[in-house]
């Protein structure tokens, strides 16, 4: 049965326009197919011959392949020599096949090749390259997995690609250390496997970053949470509440913590932890990330998220995200943060509030449960494989008890999601939370709520005018902290985003 035409867009590489078109069988896997120019073989011998002319005329220094941040300077003479050696040699080339011939060879020579070109495509969550014998497959955030139409010539090229990835963070991937775990220049996190390990063959998987990060809105928008429960987060961050996120692999406890952390007032000074930067806040705050190190291939110069969080506290920060939760030191240093007046911001792996508490009292994290009484506010992420949809499943909150001397911690739910209504519902009132946030900041808890309404709506008005980018959301929380009063003016009278951006501007 011939494969039925499904789908087609287009979308821009660098000055290129490429085209997909999505292919599939009823009751079968659909393919992804780009539409490639094909180049003639004298064009090929003529690019080959203009290859081996770059390798002689551009030097290239050490540092340049080091640097990330001189990689677009390199690219730039790269280009000018490119198209200087192409004119004398096609002087009546067009300028659009001039533009193709000089991206592709520049692409080949000092980047990934078509693998690019997937990386530009905004559909496109993950990419895998399994061997040379098999088909590129992709994640896409419509159709899921998808086999596509790039393949890779032999393994040599693929790892090629690996040292491409790995020479830009100054590592290097060998028989002896066959593992290689990076991100590339976009952001992007790559994951390189050599063969015997991988038996198939040589094996890439990159997962993209996202060009455009979520925000709170998106979330609202698309029913992942609501403003009530965001209205409920922010009023903790804001008052230095900390706060645990939960879920099970893919379930969006990143992405939650992410769209959370722009409610942070923009005074305080953020240091981030992770094994792999993913998080993307706005320019507003006062942020430093740090990231780990792996050791070099002699077990030299290792820099592990432990030691990053011991140098943290040395840093006078106002707030403490630790990408995630995996062993017994990191949590002790965590909860003992948080019990001498940090605010902590984390993700652990666990699929309910319940299972939180047994996760983190329990090896290999096994910390003492008395510690768990830091903890605000426990929000739990959950993913409905079957319909391919995330949400907010539990939010939650920690409460002791003592018999005969020994402390035990039960949970307390307060809201939780109701997948018959796919709505986020108030299960119990909390117990902790409100007395202990009334205790801290002075107000009663009708002010409290008062404050929970005026967020709500703040949210809601963003929601509706569509203010739903990094940098917009991100004015209007600074507004929120430069002059509230004002901002609740505006939000009443539904005013234009435009003024009440340019309040966040001050």
């Amino acid at each position: 049965m011939a494969e039925a035409f499904i789908e087609k867009y287009s979308f821009k590489d660098e000055e290129l326009e490429n085209e997909v078109k999505i292919l599939g069988k009823p009751g079968m896997t659909k393919r992804y197919e780009l539409i490639s120019h094909d180049i003639a073989p004298a064009t090929k011998a003529l690019l080959d011959s203009i290859r081996q002319e770059l390798i002689g005329s551009v030097r290239i220094t050490a540092e340049e392949i080091l640097d990330p941040k001189r990689v677009s300077a390199l690219k730039k003479r790269f280009n000018d020599k490119t198209k200087e050696l192409l004119y004398s040699k096609l002087p009546g080339v067009d300028k659009k096949t001039e533009n193709y011939l000089t991206t592709t060879l520049i692409k080949e020579m000092l980047g990934l090749g078509n693998i690019e070109v997937l990386l530009n495509d905004p559909f496109l969550e993950e990419i895998i390259i399994l061997s040379a014998g098999e088909p590129v497959r992709v994640f896409h955030k419509k159709y899921g997995w998808l086999e596509t139409n790039v393949v890779m010539r032999d393994e040599t090229q693929i790892r090629d690609y690996f040292n491409v990835i790995a020479r830009r963070v100054g590592r290097q991937i060998t028989t002896l250390t066959p593992l290689l775990d990076a991100h590339l220049l976009t952001g992007d996190r790559a994951n390189a496997v050599l063969y015997p390990i991988s038996s198939k063959g040589n094996t890439l998987t990159i997962r993209k970053f996202a060009r455009d990060p979520w925000t709170m809105i998106d979330f609202i928008e698309n029913n992942t949470c609501n403003s009530e429960i965001f209205a409920l987060i922010w009023f903790a961050i804001q008052y230095e509440s900390n706060v645990l996120i939960s879920g099970g692999t893919g379930s969006g406890k990143t992405s939650l913590l992410n769209v959370c952390m722009p409610f942070i007032p923009p005074n305080h000074r953020i240091i981030s932890i992770e094994d792999t930067r993913e998080l993307m806040l706005p320019k507003f705050l006062f942020w430093s990330p740090l990231t780990t190190r792996q050791p070099n291939p002699e077990g030299k110069g290792e820099v592990g998220m432990i030691d990053l969080l011991i140098n943290a506290l040395r840093m006078r920060p106002d707030r403490i995200i630790l990408g995630e939760m995996r062993k017994r030191d990191q949590a002790e240093v965590l909860f003992e943060a948080m019990h001498t007046g940090h605010s902590v911001y984390a993700t652990v792996h666990a699929d309910s509030v319940f299972s939180t508490i047994q996760r983190l009292t329990n090896p290999p994290i096994e910390v003492p449960p008395n510690l768990l009484t830091a903890v605000n506010l426990n929000v739990v992420m959950f993913r409905d494989r079957r319909r391919n949809i995330r949400r907010v499943y539990q939010i939650g909150e920690y409460l002791s008890q003592t018999d005969k001397g020994k402390v035990t911690i039960k949970p307390n739910i307060i809201y939780r999601w109701n997948p018959t209504s796919d709505k986020v519902e108030q299960y119990q009132k909390p117990t902790r939370l409100f007395e202990e946030l009334s205790r801290h900041t002075g107000l009663s808890d009708g002010q409290i709520r008062d404050d929970l309404i005026k967020k709500k709506k703040i949210l809601e008005w963003m929601a509706k005018h569509k203010v739903r980018d990094i940098e917009s959301v991100g004015k209007v929380i600074k507004a929120y902290y430069l002059d509230a009063d004002n901002l609740h003016t505006l939000i009443n009278k539904n005013s234009d985003p435009k003024v009440v951006l340019e309040l966040g501007q001050k």
